[in-house]
């Protein structure tokens, strides 16, 4: 386990912003950064980091943590493996305490998959360099397409030899789990090697960590293919990842832009040449969820392409999920017979990089004058062929970038610029009736009841989230204060903290909040008063509890920002106050004022209520609750005043 000590230490050295800025493209606004969410689709920014506050919100889909929770979420870690990750990254050395066998084996599966790729790695390596069929057959074949040693070693490239089981044999013989190597599809399940007589390409995550491999054959073996992969395991999927999107991530940020090859070795030639924004995606069809992966960095991609014609006809078919997320798609076409890394090596790395900037044409564009050229003097066949672009177009969000793209693609096509706008608005509205008809059916499914509700009654569903009733909003305002003042100074003459001057002023009624968890939070920090301990935004932003965690989260955050224009334009500028959101003296004196006001009134109902039974029963006390009625009335209505509130 690790020490107490070491996880605050972390903790305090993770800049949220930083951590992020490794998976998420964040750009300045105001005094936070905004971004895509990493954790569910999006194509206008809501998410948001606040460096100041040390947090991330997603308005969007709700999501929200400090540094440690955003890697536990998007890793997939647990706790410690999260600190662990952290500390690395910060260059903080651990310190922890023994635990035993069991619990470590069961604390640490997925990070002992980890460990077992980079072992696989480290051997794969070895063999490349230190044994002589690997350096005669595997690092012959790297220094012939021209990589240097730090970039193999970089990317973690290898040699497998051409033994039934040898790997296998030294990684148990090193104390490795067989089952763990089956699991990660090093191992099949007769116990022999899966990678034999290739060169090996490791496979990283955005963390950097090791989750599978491919191999390349050497030998013309019609009966072998040429690249085989890792299967599928708890650790990698071929469709969520892209080849060399560890080493690119900072460079795609930097450029604002992500050049998509096919190959590992296009990867690699370009990496090494300084054009290290690139990725591959390995030679399958792009998947929505490696889109997605680009678009957390940028919005820009330029996709290069040999020169097969048919090749590329049948790719630009699978891009049409590409424009529907929002990307700007640039295509490049090599000269023909020529790969990106070929062309490299034969024109070097500043006409290459010219070539693919003044070649770059907008994939848009590029369909059209294929299509164009497909079509020439047929026109039944051009009006198919219209009819496929517009499909394209209309996949298009940007109603703007739609409408552009619609005029250019009729001048090009020589058709008229309104017939296309009616048909590219016939495939919209039909895209929005089949969203419209899939939210309804998934609607009816999730109310649908299901097999055990059908057969029993004992179990009553959930009752559904309901606007929020009684005291709970000005509730919901003194938890707020708390949370994000708490430990700030109310009167420095008096040497008392927000805390104090709240607590202290509704120590009557703590126990008697509508909503159970705001009560829960006021109890909290008054106990911690009463124990000297301080009642900060910290203790809460890192709360055992996690209703509580997100509680201060959701408090923090808010969509909204103060304009800049109010100086940068109007030349207006507060000076006679803080901000609204850091004033705590006055928001604490409000907010109470509110609070009590809402208890005063709840308090002068209640007291009615039972003047009313009193009267009915003839009580002597009859006349003792109407003196309390009008003293609660003078008080409502002295505090109204101040409020400048109207009671009715």
């Amino acid at each position: 386990m690790i020490k107490p000590k070491s996880v605050e230490e972390v903790i305090e050295t993770a800049r949220i912003e930083e951590v992020v800025q490794d998976f998420v493209n964040l750009k300045r606004r105001g005094v936070n950064m905004i971004g895509l969410c990493p954790f569910h689709a999006e194509k206008t920014p809501s998410f948001t980091v606040s460096p100041s506050k040390g947090f991330y919100k997603c308005f969007g889909c709700g999501k929200g943590g400090d540094a440690v929770n955003f890697i536990m979420e998007l890793e997939q870690m647990d706790f410690p493996e999260a600190i662990r990750y952290l500390a690395k990254k910060y260059g903080i050395k651990l310190e922890e305490t023994e635990v035993s066998q069991e619990v470590r084996e069961e604390q640490q599966y997925q990070e002992s998959l980890f460990l077992v790729n980079e072992y696989a790695r480290q051997y794969y390596q070895d063999q490349l360099f230190n044994t002589d069929v690997g350096k005669s057959v595997g690092l012959s074949y790297f220094r012939e397409r021209g990589f240097r040693e730090e970039v193999i070693r970089k990317f973690g490239l290898g040699f497998a030899p051409d033994k039934k089981d040898a790997f296998t044999l030294n990684a148990v013989n090193k104390g490795y789990n067989p089952e763990l190597l089956k699991k990660l599809g090093l191992t099949s399940q007769y116990g022999r090697d899966f990678f034999r007589n290739r060169v090996m390409f490791a496979i990283h995550n955005l963390s950097g960590k090791v989750i599978g491999f491919g191999g390349r054959i050497l030998v013309k073996d019609i009966k072998a293919p040429k690249y085989i992969n890792t299967p599928e395991t708890d650790v990698y999927n071929k469709s969520k990842v892209l080849y060399g999107a560890f080493f690119a991530k900072r460079a795609i940020r930097k450029e604002d832009e992500c050049i998509m090859v096919e190959g590992y070795t296009d990867v690699l030639s370009l990496h090494q040449a300084g054009i290290e924004n690139v990725v591959a995606s390995s030679g399958t069809s792009l998947t929505v969820e490696q889109i997605r992966l680009v678009k957390r960095y940028t919005e820009n991609i330029k996709i290069l392409y040999d020169g097969d014609l048919a090749g590329i006809k049948a790719a630009l078919r699978g891009l049409g999920m590409v424009l529907e997320e929002g990307l700007n798609v640039k295509i490049v076409l090599l000269p023909e017979g020529e790969d990106p890394d070929s062309y490299l090596q034969k024109v070097g790395t500043e006409a290459f990089r010219e070539y693919i900037t003044q070649e770059a044409k907008d994939f848009i564009m590029f369909q059209a004058g294929l299509l164009q050229d497909e079509a020439a003097g047929d026109p039944i066949k051009k009006a198919k062929l219209i009819k496929e672009i517009v499909e394209s177009i209309a996949r298009i969000p940007d109603p703007l970038k739609r409408s552009l793209y619609v005029r250019e693609c009729a001048r090009i096509m020589e058709a008229d610029e309104q017939l296309l706008v009616n048909e590219a608005n016939k495939v919209v509205a039909q895209k929005f009736r089949k969203g419209q008809q899939e939210e309804q059916r998934a609607q009816l499914k999730a109310e649908a009841p299901q097999p055990d509700e059908i057969f029993t009654t004992s179990t009553p569903r959930a009752p559904e989230k309901q606007a929020a009733t009684g005291d709970e909003f000005q509730e919901k305002d003194i938890v707020r204060i708390l949370v994000a003042g708490g430990g700030e100074v109310f009167d420095k003459e008096e040497n008392i903290t927000v805390a104090q001057y709240i607590l202290s002023n509704i120590e009557d009624v703590m126990d008697n909040f509508d909503h159970e968890l705001y009560g829960q939070v006021v109890r909290e920090c008054h106990n911690r008063l009463l124990s000297g301990e301080p009642v900060n935004t910290d203790y809460f932003l890192n709360h055992i509890d996690e209703d509580i965690r997100q509680l201060a989260i959701n408090l923090l955050s808010t969509p909204y920002e103060y304009s800049e224009n109010w100086e940068k334009r109007w030349d207006i500028f507060l000076t006679t106050q803080k901000m609204p959101d850091e004033n705590f003296t006055r928001d604490s004196t409000q907010a109470l004022k509110r609070f009590k006001l809402r208890k005063l009134n709840k308090m002068i109902r209640q007291n009615a209520e039972k003047i009313k039974a009193l009267f009915e029963q003839k009580s002597d006390d009859y006349m003792l609750y109407l003196k309390l009625d009008q003293k609660l009335k003078a008080l409502r209505n002295e505090l109204a005043e101040e409020l400048g509130t109207v009671v009715l």
